[in-house]
């Protein structure tokens, strides 16, 4: 998922952002109520979680960063649910049949309701991902239901509404039909742009999403949210009426604003958190030596990448040895034994070491040498008819947080030392930055895609074409090529190879600088139970107990 808008992705880190440790939503106000702590009291088990700022978004088809995925998990429930270990499983569709062909779904859903009592139908999933691809509602993610016959047509203005194979047989049936064989297709049910909005009250009340705390803001998943206050709070509670219930442990959800990571951990030392770590607030990174040395840091790998992305339609950042320099010259290792700290892998490509068949990826530049940084910096002067690094100003934007501060500060170092090239720094507010992003009001952009599904065109879809989470204004042709075979490719080490090829073309012109590929960081208190991030650093509140 972008972990920050993602991302970021994610983080998600929230990319996961997006949408995670440091690539998904890490901005915000606010802090919690002195001396709350996590309890089994009258109310039932509660838990208190923290998130660096307001969800940039409430409605699943608008949604594209982990911090307002991370909400919506609790809220909403799709036809299939990631397991904790991410494994997806059977969730408001109580059967799935799949055709011969691989491409035509039959899901018959269970009985469950919605929180105003309504029955959830086929209908809401029709109603919700036509509407995802209705080119006004300018969904970003709506690529994500290209797979779908039809919906690529309908979303760019090509087709009708009719002819996306989304079809609701009756009230418990739906049917859906592929353009081709997706083995993964299950995971994509499970993620927030498929998931179902109330049809009957969507479409009397158009704006539902706008306000958390009206009577139309109605979800149907495991928690109500019970409460939202901008900048200060969201509350969610256990709903009773969900269709398991029975296993959800949790009774309250409390979630404090808390832009500071520093405040965040002292919240925490305090017993006023039970959890830092993806999908919520990220660690401070100067307590990350203390969580390893007592041994309560848990680390695991994640499918996301951090990157910074350069707007190619920049009259400083179109020139491509430009981009080059500037990404050979980071110095990936001594940020991460120096500033990340959290056992990174650095990255020298798109697609993370996670995704089958980039465990061993190439590697597409020598990181740090300067050799071959200034080489190209020289060639991108003259292009640009500079004579000296000097006469280049550089400004690089990241969304507030003290860890993309801390990365960005590193880099900025390193650009001036290395390369001569003076570099401002401008950080904003998650939801202002997405904005910037989305307008292209940047140079160069902190960046971090959390994988939303677990394989590798999850990442290199992304930039295949300049709408939705592409920020770099970059395309290619044979790009696109390449990622359109690889879609009808059945035989899966040509359709790997078709992916690697892709990834290789993107990164031999650099509209991105990847910097290292995300760890799972987090802590926990002991008494919680069942809140380790999956690969894709997701949490999902439901299956998370309290013993006391």
């Amino acid at each position: 998922m972008k972990s920050f808008k993602a991302l970021l992705l994610f983080l998600t880190l929230t990319l996961v952002l997006a949408a995670c440790n440091f690539g998904g939503d890490d901005s915000g106000n606010g802090g919690g109520e002195e001396g709350s702590s996590s309890s089994e009291g009258s109310d039932g088990k509660t838990i208190n979680l923290s998130i660096a700022s307001d969800p940039p978004s409430f409605h699943p088809a608008l949604a594209t960063d982990t911090t307002s995925g991370a909400i919506m998990a609790s809220v909403f429930e799709g036809l299939t649910r990631l397991d904790p270990e991410g494994n997806p499983e059977p969730a408001m569709a109580e059967n799935i049949e799949v055709s011969e062909d691989e491409k035509t779904y039959t899901y018959t859903l269970r009985d469950a309701q919605w929180s105003n009592g309504d029955p959830v139908t086929a209908d809401d999933f029709e109603y919700a991902w036509k509407w995802a691809l209705d080119p006004e509602n300018a969904s970003d993610y709506a690529y994500q239901l290209y797979y779908i016959e039809g919906a690529e047509a309908y979303n760019s203005g090509e087709g009708s509404a009719e002819d996306v194979a989304v079809t609701a047989v009756d009230e418990k049936t739906l049917e859906v039909t592929l353009v081709n064989p997706t083995p993964y297709f299950d995971e994509l049910t499970a993620f927030y742009t498929y998931y179902p909005v109330n049809s009957k009250m969507a479409e009397e009340n158009p704006d539902w999403h706008t306000d958390p705390n009206g009577e139309n803001y109605i979800g149907n998943g495991p928690f109500n949210l019970e409460s939202f206050t901008s900048s200060d709070e969201i509350v969610l509670q256990k709903n009773e009426d969900y269709w398991d219930s029975e296993n959800v442990a949790l009774e309250t959800v409390n979630i404090d604003m808390v832009e500071s990571e520093s405040t965040a951990l002292k919240m925490y030392e305090g017993g006023d958190l039970d959890y830092l770590g993806s999908p919520f607030n990220s660690i401070d990174l100067n307590a990350l030596n203390k969580f390893k040395d007592n041994g309560t840091l848990n680390v695991s790998d994640q499918a996301g990448t951090y990157m910074y992305v350069f707007n190619t339609q920049d009259e400083i950042m179109q020139n491509k040895n430009i981009r080059e320099a500037l990404t050979i010259a980071i110095d990936r290792e001594g940020l991460i034994n120096n500033v990340t700290k959290g056992e990174q892998e650095p990255a020298t490509g798109l697609v993370p070491l996670t995704m089958e068949g980039f465990e061993d990826p190439e590697e597409y530049f020598e990181p740090g040498n300067m050799d071959d940084a200034k080489a190209a910096l020289d060639a991108g002067l003259e292009e640009l008819g500079m004579e000296d690094p000097s006469e280049l100003s550089i400004a690089l934007s990241y969304n507030t947080s003290e860890a993309h501060a801390a990365i960005a500060q590193f880099v900025q170092q390193g650009w001036k030392e290395n390369l001569g090239i003076d570099v401002t720094l401008d950080n904003s507010e998650w939801q202002v930055y997405l904005e910037a992003l989305d307008a292209g009001e940047h140079q160069v952009g902190r960046y971090g895609w959390l994988a939303d599904f677990n394989d590798p065109v999850n990442f290199l879809e992304i930039f295949k074409t300049e709408e939705g989470n592409n920020n770099t204004g970059w395309t290619d042709e044979e790009y696109i090529n390449l990622l359109d075979q690889a879609s009808e490719e059945t035989d899966e080490a040509a359709r790997t190879e078709m992916l690697q090829e892709a990834e290789s073309v993107f990164m031999e012109d650099f509209p991105i600088a990847p910097i290292y590929f995300y760890t799972n960081l987090s802590v926990h208190e002991d008494k919680v139970k069942n809140m380790t991030p999956d690969p894709l650093g997701n949490v999902q509140l439901k299956y998370v107990d309290i013993e006391e």
